[in-house]
């Protein structure tokens, strides 16, 4: 069973979204992806300083299995990436909501985080 940790947000896409207390949002792919994927080999990060509106194809995450796009769930600038991944994707497989967070973002509108999941409704939107 996937951990679905009830303080963050979801996408059906399965990203994860954690909203700090200075207002920027730390994002990563669930558990469950991660799973679903297997082994991480390789990641793609986005460029910090880019603007990416929500749903747009932001980063890559390969595994032995298959490349995946992420997408992003707010629309936001990128403002850090996480480049210990770039050495060590498997990070995303052993740690996918500590350490291997992909990226943060300082959104552009709160507005947004209405429209993500939460832990409930992710958790309902993947047994099915």
């Amino acid at each position: 069973m996937s951990e679905i940790p009830s303080e963050l947000m979801y996408t059906k896409s399965h990203e994860w979204v954690r909203l700090e207390s200075d207002g920027t949002a730390t994002i990563g792919i669930t558990d469950h992806a991660q799973e679903l994927l297997g082994d991480l080999v390789f990641v793609e990060l986005p460029e910090v300083g880019s603007d990416l509106a929500a749903g747009d194809a932001c980063c890559v995450v390969e595994s032995v299995k298959a490349a995946s796009d992420v997408y992003m769930p707010i629309t936001g600038e990128i403002i850090e990436v996480n480049d210990m991944l770039v050495d060590e994707p498997e990070t995303i497989n052993d740690s996918a909501f500590d350490d291997g967070w992909l990226f943060r973002v300082q959104p552009s509108s709160e507005v947004e985080f209405d429209d993500l999941l939460d832990a409930d409704t992710y958790e309902a939107e993947i047994a099915d």
